[in-house]
C-alpha cells in the first residue's frame, strides 16, 4: 500500500457546493461544501484547497475583507476563524455552540463584532479577535415585543444600516423584520408582513431595504414607516385586469439591491418563477430600472454574488459582475455589457462539461508540445462570452512545484476531446477538438446509429491512445470507429476524408475452411479489396459499400456516415484516417475494446471480442486482421490444452492482401499452475458488453464468451526465445489473462511494407483480464516504445524532410541462455515479472483476492519502477520490482 503519500491537487468542479464569499479588495472567491471542504479562487491558475475536521457542511462564509482571514460556519454549530495570510491555510479559533442551532452569521465591514442568528430567534456577538462571546445577546421576545403572539421562527438575516453600524436589521422566517438599537438594547422599529421571509438587501443610503418573500414578491420598505411597506411587487407575476391581487409565485430565495451612480439601480434575485413554467431549469432575474432579464442556468442556484467597485456599504456600489454559484458550475455575469454575457471561466471546473468517458495522464512530454497546443488552442473562436478580464484576479503565481510537462487528455461523451496542461497546480484548457463534425449530422430517426451498438452518444470517446513525440491521435469512439489525427500548424481544406472499412465479425466455424483455402472472413479489408495492395485502398463514402442479404439483414454497412462534402481542418489535430467496423449478416460490430499506435512503424492496431487488427495509416491499408482464435490456433478458445501450447496446434499460413501470416508453436511457460481462477472481463458474444464474474472457477463462465482483446502494446523486445537482438513486436493481453507477442518486420520502404511475415508467440498467463504491460532492460529501467519526432505533414517537402527522425528504443542485446529484458504485466488480479527471452516467471504477485483491479500502469517513483494500481474497492496499491538476483 502507498505510505508517505498524499493528495496534492484536485481538479473539477467542488462536490455538492453550499456557500460562497467574495472579498472585493483582495478579489479572491472562496467555496464551501457540504463535506466541509474550502476552495480558494484567485486569478487563472490560483487555487487553494482546505478541510474542516469532520464532514459538516459549510452553510456560511464570511471574508474579514482585506485582512486575509475568514470565517467559516458549519452545520454542526460550529464557527471557525481561517488564517489565509500563510502558505498552507489554517484554522487559528473554533467556537461550538451546544444549545442553539447557528442558522445565519453577519460580520460588518471593518468590524471585530461577529453577529450569530440561531434557530430560537437570538442573536449572539462574537468577538473576532479574541473569539469568545461577548455575553450581548439579542433574545426573540425582546426583539419582537407584542408585534406577534407566536414564536417568530429562525433568524433568516442580519445586517447593519450602511449609514449606522449601532442599527441592527433582523428578518425573522415568519415575516417579522425589526430594527434594533445596539446602543439602547431595544428596538426603534417593527416591519411585518403575511408572508415568510428568506432575504433582505439595503439601498446604501439606509433608508430603504428591500425583503424577498415564500409567495414571489419583493416587499420595499421605508425605515420610518413601519406600518406597510413603500412598494409590493411580484417580478414574474401574471398582474390581473380587474386590479387584484397577482397570483403567489415561487419564492425568492435571495434578493440584492445593488445603486450606480450614473444609472437606474441593479435589483439581482433568484427564484420567483411563476408555478405554471414547469420544467423550466433555474434562473437569475436582472432588474435594471424598467428592464428585466431572465437568465437561464444549466442546473440550480445554491448562491450568488454581486460584485461591487466599492467595498463600503455607505457608498454607491457600482455593480459590474454577478457571481453565481450553481450545484455543478460557476458562471460570472457582466453586469456592464448589454445582453448580460458570462464571463469565460478559466478554472477547470467544467471538466465534466460533457461527461468524461476517457481519460489519460502523460507526463514528462517534449518541452515544446505544450506552448504549441497552447498557440492552436488560443486560435479557436469562443463566441458569446464578455470581451472583459475574469474578475477575480486576486493572489499571485508562485513557483511551480513541477518541472517537467505533464499533459492531460479527456474524451468526454459528446465525441469532444480536450488537452489540459496539468503542469501546475491547476488544470488549464490547452485544446479542444471535436470528433462529431467528421461524420454526417443525424437528422432523421431512422439513421440513428442502432440501439444494439450504441447505448449513449455516438460520437461518445471510449478510449484513446497518444505519441507525444509525433502528436499522432488515435480516438475510438462507442460507434465502433477510430480516427487518426496528426498535428499541423497549417489549415487546410480535405476534400474527401480518407475511409477505411473493416470486417472483423466472423463464426467460428469459418476458421475450419481456412486451410483448405476457403474464404478468410476473418481478414477481409475493405468490400472490394484485390490480391494487390493497391486493391485496399480507403473508401471515401460509406454508403457506397453497404449490402443487404435476401432477409433485409445489415452487412458491409458502419453505424456512422463519414462526411462526404470538404471539411475545414483549422490548424491543430487534423483528420488522417477514419477506420470503422462493419455490420456483418445482421450483427453489429462490437465496440473497441483496446487501441494503439505507433508512429515508428505507422501502424495503429484495434482489438475487441472478435479479434485484432493492424492498420497502416501512413498507406491507409490493413495489414492484418485476425480473430483470436486464430491466434491460438483453435476454433474455441476455452478448448485450449492448458500444459502445452505445442499440442494440438500446427503451423498455419494466413494470405492478406500480399500480408503473410506465420502462426508458430514455441516454447512457453508451462501452464498448468497458471490457470486463471476467475475471468472478470469476459465479453458477451452478441452484443460486446462487458461482464464482471466473480465465481471461483472456470466451470462457472459461459461457455460461448469470446475471449476480447484486452490490452495493446507496441515494443521492441526479445519475444521469441533464442533471439539475440530486439525486434519490433505487438503485445496482446487478453480478458482470460493471455499474453501474446506477434513479431513485426517493419521495412522503411513502403513498397515492402505489405511483404512481410509475422510470428505469434505464447508468453504467459495470469488471473483475470490484462491491463498494462511495460518492459525493462537489465538495468531495471523501462524500455520506451519506438517513436517518430514531430514533423508537419502540410509543411513544404524539404521541411518535412529536415524536421524527420525517429527514435529508435534504447539498444540492447542478448548473449546466448542470458536474459537482458524483463516484462512487467499486470492484470486485474496478478502482476508478473518475465523474463526475456527465457521467459522464465521470476516475479509473481497475488494483488487483490476480494476485490479487482479497475487500472493499473507502471510508472517511475522515486522508489524505483512501480506497479500502481487502482481496485474497485476503492484502494490505491504500488508494487515495486527489486532485482535482486
Amino acid at each position: 500500500y502507498l505510505s508517505g503519500f498524499c493528495v496534492t491537487v484536485r481538479h473539477g468542479f467542488p462536490y455538492q457546493p453550499s456557500a460562497m464569499a467574495f472579498d472585493p479588495v483582495q478579489k479572491i472567491l472562496v467555496i464551501g461544501t457540504q463535506s466541509g471542504a474550502l476552495r480558494l479562487f484567485g486569478r487563472a491558475g490560483l487555487e487553494c484547497y482546505c478541510q474542516h475536521e469532520g464532514n459538516s457542511a459549510v452553510i456560511q462564509l464570511q471574508f474579514l475583507i482585506n485582512e486575509g482571514a475568514l470565517v467559516s460556519a458549519l452545520s454542526d454549530d460550529s464557527i471557525h476563524l481561517w488564517n489565509l495570510r500563510q502558505k498552507i491555510p489554517a484554522i487559528l479559533h473554533s467556537l461550538k455552540f451546544n444549545r442553539e442551532r447557528i442558522t445565519f452569521c453577519h460580520l460588518p465591514f471593518q468590524s471585530k463584532w461577529l453577529y450569530i442568528g440561531t434557530e430560537r430567534g437570538n442573536i449572539h456577538i462574537v468577538n473576532v479577535e479574541s473569539f469568545t462571546l461577548s455575553g450581548y445577546v439579542i433574545m426573540w421576545n425582546k426583539a419582537i415585543e407584542l408585534s406577534s403572539k407566536n414564536h417568530p421562527g429562525p433568524v433568516v438575516h442580519i445586517s447593519d444600516n450602511p449609514m449606522d453600524e449601532g442599527k441592527l436589521l433582523i428578518g425573522f422566517e415568519c415575516g417579522i423584520v425589526v430594527l434594533w438599537d445596539l446602543r439602547s438594547k431595544k428596538a426603534d422599529y417593527r416591519y411585518s408582513y403575511d408572508e415568510a421571509i428568506h432575504s433582505v438587501a439595503w439601498h446604501h443610503e439606509g433608508k430603504q431595504f428591500v425583503c424577498s418573500h415564500s409567495d414571489g414578491t419583493l416587499t420595499t420598505w421605508n425605515v420610518r414607516s413601519p406600518a406597510k411597506p413603500a412598494q409590493i411587487i411580484t417580478p414574474h407575476g401574471k398582474q390581473p385586469r380587474d386590479g387584484r391581487k397577482p397570483d403567489p409565485c415561487k419564492p425568492i430565495l435571495k434578493v440584492e439591491y445593488k445603486t450606480a451612480k450614473a444609472g437606474e439601480p441593479f435589483m439581482v434575485l433568484s427564484g420567483g418563477l411563476s408555478y405554471d413554467t414547469v420544467g423550466r431549469r433555474a434562473c437569475l432575474t436582472v432588474m435594471h430600472g424598467k428592464s428585466t432579464a431572465v437568465l437561464e442556468m444549466d442546473y440550480p442556484i445554491v448562491d450568488f454574488l454581486t460584485l461591487c467597485e466599492t467595498p463600503y456599504p455607505n457608498d454607491y456600489q457600482e455593480p459590474y459582475a454577478v457571481v453565481v454559484l450553481l450545484e455543478k458550475d460557476l458562471v460570472v455575469v457582466d453586469l456592464a455589457q448589454t445582453g448580460y454575457p458570462s464571463f469565460e471561466n478559466p478554472y477547470p471546473l467544467s471538466i465534466h462539461e460533457s461527461p468524461v468517458t476517457c481519460c489519460e495522464y502523460f507526463a514528462d512530454c517534449p518541452a515544446e508540445l505544450i506552448p504549441a497546443l497552447y498557440s492552436v488552442g488560443s486560435r479557436q473562436k469562443r463566441q458569446g462570452y464578455s470581451k472583459k478580464e475574469w474578475p477575480i484576479s486576486g493572489g499571485n503565481w508562485g513557483q511551480g512545484a513541477q518541472s517537467y510537462p505533464e499533459i492531460i487528455i479527456t474524451g468526454h461523451a459528446d465525441g469532444s476531446v480536450k488537452f489540459w496542461d496539468a503542469s501546475a497546480l491547476m488544470l488549464q484548457v490547452l485544446y479542444k477538438l471535436k470528433t462529431a463534425k467528421v461524420f454526417e449530422k443525424v437528422t432523421a430517426k431512422e439513421e440513428k446509429p442502432s440501439p444494439d451498438v450504441v447505448d449513449e452518444d455516438p460520437f461518445a470517446i471510449h478510449s484513446l491512445s497518444w505519441c507525444p513525440e509525433s502528436r499522432v491521435l488515435c480516438l475510438a469512439a462507442v460507434s465502433a470507429h477510430v480516427i487518426v489525427y496528426r498535428f499541423s500548424k497549417h489549415e487546410v481544406t480535405t476534400e474527401t476524408v480518407q475511409l477505411l472499412e473493416v470486417r472483423m465479425q466472423c463464426e467460428l466455424n469459418d476458421v475450419d475452411s481456412l486451410e483448405g483455402g476457403g474464404e478468410q472472413a476473418s481478414a477481409v479489408s475493405t468490400p472490394g479489396a484485390s490480391s494487390s495492395p493497391q486493391g485496399s485502398t480507403p473508401q471515401p463514402h460509406p454508403s457506397s459499400s453497404s449490402t443487404s442479404s435476401s432477409e433485409g439483414l445489415r452487412d458491409n454497412v458502419p453505424c456512422l456516415k463519414v462526411r462526404s462534402s470538404p471539411l475545414k481542418q483549422s490548424p491543430g489535430y487534423q483528420v488522417e484516417l477514419v477506420i470503422q467496423l462493419l455490420w456483418v449478416s445482421g450483427e453489429p460490430p462490437q465496440q473497441i475494446s483496446s487501441l494503439a499506435v505507433n508512429s515508428a512503424y505507422g501502424l495503429v492496431v484495434l482489438g475487441n471480442g472478435n479479434g485484432v487488427a493492424v492498420v497502416d495509416y501512413l498507406q491507409k491499408t490493413l495489414l492484418l486482421n485476425v480473430t483470436t482464435a486464430e491466434m491460438h490456433g483453435l476454433p474455441d478458445p476455452h478448448q485450449r490444452q492448458p500444459r502445452s501450447p505445442r499440442k494440438g496446434r500446427h503451423p498455419i499460413n494466413f494470405f492478406i492482401t500480399c500480408f503473410i501470416f506465420v502462426l508458430k508453436p514455441l516454447l512457453s511457460l508451462s501452464l498448468s499452475s497458471f490457470c486463471p481462477l476467475w475471468a472478470p472481463a469476459l465479453a458477451d458474444a452478441r452484443d460486446g458488453s462487458f461482464i464482471h464474474s466473480r465465481s471461483s472457477s472456470m466451470g462457472s463462465i459461459d461457455r460461448e464468451a469470446r475471449e476480447v482483446i484486452s490490452s495493446l502494446h507496441f515494443f521492441e523486445t526479445l519475444s521469441r526465445k533464442n533471439e539475440l537482438v530486439p525486434v519490433p513486436s505487438l503485445w496482446l493481453g487478453t480478458s482470460l489473462g493471455t499474453v501474446l507477442a506477434i513479431s513485426l518486420l517493419v521495412p522503411s520502404a513502403s513498397e515492402l511494407r505489405l511483404q512481410q511475415a509475422v510470428a505469434v508467440s505464447f508468453l504467459v498467463r495470469l488471473k483475470g483480464g490484462i491491463l498494462r504491460m511495460a518492459v525493462m532492460d537489465s538495468t531495471g529501467s523501462l524500455v520506451p516504445p519506438a517513436c517518430e519526432s514531430w514533423y508537419d505533414p502540410n509543411a513544404p517537402e524539404e521541411e518535412r524532410e529536415r524536421t524527420r527522425s525517429r527514435r529508435p528504443t534504447s539498444p540492447s542485446s542478448s548473449q546466448e541462455n542470458q536474459d537482458c529484458q524483463y516484462a512487467v504485466v499486470c492484470s486485474e488480479k496478478q502482476a508478473k515479472v518475465v523474463a526475456l527471452p527465457s521467459q522464465n516467471c521470476i516475479y509473481d504477485h497475488n494483488i487483490t483476492e476480494t476485490s479487482f483491479v479497475l487500472r493499473a500502469d507502471v510508472v517511475i517513483m522515486s522508489a524505483g519502477i512501480c506497479v500502481a494500481c487502482f481496485c474497485a474497492n476503492g484502494h490505491i496499491m504500488t508494487l515495486r520490482y527489486c532485482k535482486c538476483l
